[in-house]
């Protein structure tokens, strides 16, 4: 989503830009205005449509202040009209003159389109919803308002004054409004035979039954109870939001969890989108739309074990350097797993020392960062625990960015449901790869980056996003995080051959039709993974399918390119100046940063 501009086509978009620095606003020619201009209309209208994103990026203000109070329209019509949007801005981009752009333009103008014919290539398909990519399913797990916007609402939107705290109660109102949206469009999906596997909504059933709480036990309530109390704005709030809540919000999500219901009656267990009709379809557009590649499903499993066997054969070298010689690798990882030294108790204290650790491991790595980047981000950053009433089908882990203006830290997030599930040795490498330098350094520069526009720093690739947060392990242990640490080298090597494994898992469920059964199994076998850390993957790989793929295409990507520029440049080559090259073109995907880091190894200038 961003900017760097002085003719701009409405006072609302001036004012929304006026906070970045004047240095961003610098145009190249008038083809680079213009497009500028264009940008900024596109920024501004996507702004509109999601108020959720203007309140991450701390934009709900000025001329966009109302959107503090809104939630985004996920009726019929709202769905139809988003899609209306990315195909009018598609006419638009493919209608202007790129004649005359400078290369840097030339570049975002490459990106922007890309996301919109994206977009667009998902449109075609009348069904679903979105997590980190295209979801066949509107609700699951992972899918759905009633899992993104009680958090959402508890740490991204601010109260500091009494209007912050009318915005909030605007918002819950909208939230009964989005849940009997979603629930319509489950009721759409299941009439065209789109319904999740029963073991999915058997977690979302779960997941909304620990949602629907008495009202004085709902984070809807208490969160604006707690903070209009700290702000001393009286107990009108909290009398005013439990009213809300009991009206309005507990009836909608009894509504959600009747249509649930209604569909775990007739679920089947089949897991993958073989067994749709436009499923195998849908897959081909959402493995191209998360990887960013035109790799097929077959190339992509041949891909994922050629490379799962190479880091096999690296951990099985350090393992027997510990004392680990018998058994497959994964049974030899699995019982290092279980070595009482490196696990926490599974209790409220442990978990709190799992997320000390996972602090300090943060803190020693941000000093190294300058001896292997020209720019570091200035933000703040910070580990938590995934919130306890949705930790059962969240992700392991996973990053928020920090907001724009930089008053809300980058957050990193582990889910701590079962603390087992996270022996020690692999928590520094999570952390590197979520943290610094992984996700949080690769956003914050390019919410820093004063040569991009608004709308490039905040359009998110997940080929590019998890390439480099997985390249950002591999630097983890060439800057030495792992010097005095061997068995937490296992850690890092074990993720990696980990999300190789993804890429088989993910097209054998989806293309090959593999079992959810045969999927687990695969992975305990693979790196020893407890069986419920399995489960949770496969689960999320259910309802995200093809973005589980992204991770070992875009590393390979940019690790094998550094290899080519080593070999190119020579006694030239300098690593910041390679991270240069692949940060300083923002987020792109990984079709065009090929192409970038080749212009990288021809010139050595990043």
């Amino acid at each position: 989503m961003l900017n760097r501009r002085e003719l701009l086509s409405s006072a609302a978009v001036t004012i929304a830009a006026s906070a970045l620095p004047v240095s961003a606003f610098a145009v190249d020619n008038v083809a680079d205005a213009n497009l500028d201009v264009l940008f900024n209309q596109f920024f501004q209208e996507g702004l509109r449509r999601n108020p959720e994103g203007a309140t991450q990026l701390g934009l709900d203000k000025g001329p966009n202040a109302d959107l503090r109070s809104k939630l985004r329209d996920e009726s019929a019509a709202g769905i139809a009209a988003a899609k209306a949007q990315n195909a009018d801005q598609l006419a638009r981009l493919k209608a202007f003159d790129t004649n005359g752009l400078s290369p840097a333009q030339k570049l975002n103008y490459d990106t922007v389109l890309y996301t919109r014919e994206s977009s667009a290539s998902i449109a075609q398909f009348d069904f679903g919803g979105a997590a980190f990519g295209p979801s066949p399913y509107a609700v699951s797990q992972l899918t759905g308002a009633y899992q993104s916007v009680p958090d959402f609402l508890d740490t991204k939107h601010k109260i500091d004054n009494a209007a912050d705290a009318d915005a909030y109660m605007s918002r819950l109102t909208e939230f009964a409004q989005q849940l009997d949206a979603n629930t319509d469009r489950m009721k759409h999906d299941a009439g065209q035979g789109i319904v999740p596997p029963d073991y999915i909504l058997d977690l979302t059933l779960g997941q909304l039954n620990r949602t629907l709480q008495p009202a004085e036990q709902s984070i809807l309530v208490t969160s604006i109870a707690r903070r209009a109390k700290e702000k001393n704005l009286g107990d009108s709030y909290e009398a005013n939001a439990t009213l809300i809540y009991d009206e309005q919000i507990a009836p909608a999500l009894k509504r959600q969890i009747e249509q649930a219901k209604a569909m775990r009656a007739h679920a089947v267990h089949d897991a993958g989108l073989w067994q749709f009709k436009q499923g195998p379809a849908f897959y081909e557009v959402a493995l191209h739309a998360t990887t960013t590649t035109k790799h097929s499903p077959d190339e992509v499993h041949k891909f994922g074990l050629d490379q799962a066997a190479m880091i096999s054969a690296r951990i099985d070298a350090l393992l027997k350097k510990e004392g680990y010689t018998k058994g497959t690798v994964g049974e030899r990882i699995a019982a290092l797993s279980k070595d009482p030294k490196y696990l926490y108790p599974d209790t409220d204290a442990g978990k709190l020392d799992v997320i000390a650790y996972c602090n300090q491991r943060l803190n020693e790595i941000r000093p190294k960062l300058p001896g292997f980047f020209h720019r570091v981000p200035t933000y703040s950053f910070e580990v938590r625990r995934v919130p306890p009433q949705t930790e059962l089908g969240a992700a392991s882990a996973f990053s928020q960015p920090a907001s724009l203006d930089g008053s809300r830290p980058g957050i990193v997030y582990f889910n701590l449901h079962d603390a087992a599930e996270w022996p020690r040795f692999t928590l520094s490498t999570t952390v590197f790869h979520e943290g610094l330098p992984g996700h949080q350094l690769e956003g914050s520069l390019a919410l820093t980056n004063k040569n991009l526009p608004l709308i490039r720093k905040t359009i998110g690739f997940s080929g590019y996003a998890e390439g480099w947060a997985l390249y950002a392990e591999q630097l983890a242990d060439e800057i030495g995080m792992y010097d005095e640490d061997p068995v937490g080298r296992i850690g890092y090597l074990k993720m990696q051959m980990f999300r190789a494994g993804r890429c088989v898992v993910d097209t054998g469920m989806h293309h090959m039709k593999w079992s959810k059964e045969q999927c687990i199994a695969y992975f305990v076998a693979l790196d020893g993974d407890p069986q419920g850390f399995a489960t949770r993957e496969v689960e999320r790989y259910t309802v995200q399918p093809g973005q589980a793929c992204s991770y070992k295409l875009g590393h390979s990507v940019i690790s094998e390119g550094r290899e080519r520029a080593k070999t190119a440049l020579g006694a030239k080559f300098d690593i910041k100046d390679y991270h240069d090259a692949v940060l300083n073109c923002g987020r792109v995907p990984l079709d065009i940063l090929e192409g970038v880091i080749e212009g990288y190894v021809k010139t050595g200038v990043g």
